[in-house]
C-alpha cells in the first residue's frame, strides 16, 4: 500500500507465509533468521526463515567480505611524521583511513575535501586546533569540521580510525527520546581559545587536502592565534563511555538506533556495553542480513561478545548484497546460556555507506593475507 502523495511511504500490509515464528527475532527454534531490508533497516523489510546458515558461502569473484587487523599494518605516519593516514576504503561520499603515530604532525592540516571524525583507538594527547586545544584519550571521537586548521600532538603512541566525509557530519535528531538520550549534550568537549605564540622569525606550514591531493601554504605567524570565537560550528570531543545505550529487554533493536553522526550517504554508529535482552526466546545476536542499500564497516575497538573477547583493531567490510552475521555457534551459545550471560560488552564503531566502498590495494592485500592464514590454520586441524 503506497500513497500517491508520498510514494516512499512504507507499506503497512505485511504477509506471513509458510513456517515462521509468531514474532520477528523471537522464538526461532531451528530456523535461521535472515533479514532483507531496504534503506538501511528503515525501509521495507522481509524476514526469510531458512534451514541453513546463509553466511557459509565461498566467494569466487571480487565481491567478498574483507577483514584486516589494523594494528598489523605498517601505517606510514608511524615511520614518517610527515606522512598521511593510510586510506583503506573509499567512495564519493567518504574515505575510511588508519592513522598511527608517535611524533606530532610537523605541520598543521586543513581538509578542504570535507569533515573528519578521528576515533581514538589507543593513546592520548592533544588535538591542537585554531579554536583551541582538545585533550584526547582512547574511546574519544574528535570531530573536525571542513577547513578547520588542526594537528595531532600525541603523548606517546596513538592510533585512530579516521572517517572523512564529503558532506557535513551532524548529530541526528533523536526526536521523542529527548535531549539527554542517548547522550547528554553538555558532555561534548568544546575547545577554549588558547593562542599559541609565534617564535620570532619562524614560519608555519599548513598542508591543505583538496581534490584528494595536497598543497601547502606558509604563514609567518602561528595559525593558532585565535583570541576568541563564538558560533555553532566548532570541533568537539565525545567519549563513548558517556553514551546511554538505547535498548529493549524483549527485542534486539536495529543498528540505526545507535547512530551518533551522519552525513549525506554515510552513517556513523557504535555498539557499546549493555544488558543482554532478558526475555526468554528473544535473539541476542543480530539476525543474518545482506543490507540491500548500504555497505557496512565494523571496527572492533575492544570488549567481548557473550563472554568471548573481540579481536581488537580488526576492521571488517561487508559489501551490500552479501550475507553476514555472527556464526550459528554464537547464536546457539546465546540461547543455551540465556540465564548465565546477562551482558553484551562489545565496543564496535560502525560505518554504513549508501554508495559501495572501494577497497584500496593496502586493505585488499592485508585482508587477503589474513584469509590465507585462516585457511591454512583450518587445514592443519
Amino acid at each position: 500500500m503506497t500513497s500517491d502523495a508520498d510514494p516512499a511511504m512504507k507499506s503497512f500490509v505485511h504477509h506471513n507465509k509458510g513456517r515462521t515464528p509468531r514474532q520477528a527475532h523471537v522464538d526461532l527454534g531451528d530456523l535461521k533468521d535472515d533479514e532483507l531490508g531496504r534503506q538501511g533497516f528503515s525501509g521495507r523489510t522481509a524476514q526469510l526463515y531458512r534451514r541453513n546458515d546463509p553466511t557459509t558461502f565461498t566467494a569466487k569473484g571480487d565481491l567478498r567480505i574483507r577483514e584486516a587487523k589494523l594494528l598489523d599494518l605498517a601505517a606510514p605516519e608511524f615511520q614518517d611524521p610527515r606522512a598521511h593516514p593510510m586510506v583503506l576504503l573509499e567512495n564519493e561520499d567518504c574515505r575510511v583511513a588508519w592513522s598511527r603515530r608517535v611524533e606530532p604532525t610537523p605541520y598543521y592540516f586543513r581538509c578542504a575535501d570535507g569533515d573528519i571524525a578521528y576515533f581514538v583507538h589507543m593513546g592520548n594527547g592533544v588535538l591542537e586546533t585554531e579554536f583551541g586545544p582538545l585533550e584526547y584519550e582512547a574511546g574519544d571521537y574528535l570531530v573536525v569540521p571542513k577547513a578547520v586548521t588542526h594537528r595531532i600532538v600525541p603523548g606517546g603512541e596513538s592510533a585512530f580510525l579516521r572517517i572523512e566525509t564529503t558532506g557535513e557530519l551532524e548529530v541526528p535528531d533523536y526526536g521523542q527520546l529527548g535531549r539527554h538520550a542517548p547522550f547528554d549534550p553538555t558532555l561534548i568537549g568544546v575547545p577554549e581559545p588558547a593562542v599559541l605564540e609565534n617564535a620570532e622569525g619562524s614560519e608555519w606550514e599548513v598542508v591543505i587536502q583538496h581534490d584528494g591531493g595536497y598543497s601547502s601554504i606558509v604563514y609567518d605567524f602561528h595559525p593558532c592565534d585565535v583570541d576568541g570565537w563564538k558560533g555553532d560550528l566548532f570541533p568537539f570531543r565525545f567519549n563513548i563511555r558517556d553514551w546511554n545505550v538505547i535498548m529493549s529487554d524483549t527485542l534486539h533493536l536495529p543498528p540505526t538506533v545507535h547512530q551518533f553522526l551522519g552525513a549525506p550517504g554515510v552513517l556513523v554508529l557504535h555498539f557499546l556495553p549493555r544488558p543482554a535482552e532478558g526475555r526468554e526466546g528473544a535473539e541476542r545476536v543480530p539476525s543474518y542480513h545482506r543490507n540491500a542499500d548500504y555497505d557496512e564497516v565494523a571496527f572492533y575497538h575492544g570488549g567481548s561478545f557473550l563472554g568471548y573477547p573481540l579481536p581488537k583493531g580488526l576492521l571488517a567490510h561487508s559489501p551490500q548484497g552479501l550475507h553476514h552475521g555472527a556464526p550459528q555457534a554464537a547464536r546457539d551459545f546465546a540461547r543455551a546460556n540465556h540465564t548465565e550471560v546477562s551482558r553484551i560488552d562489545w565496543q564496535i564503531i560502525a560505518i554504513d555507506t549508501e554508495r559501495p566502498l572501494r577497497p584500496t590495494t593496502e586493505f585488499r592485500e592485508t585482508a587477503a593475507a589474513r584469509e590465507r592464514a585462516r585457511k591454512e590454520k583450518a587445514a592443519r586441524k
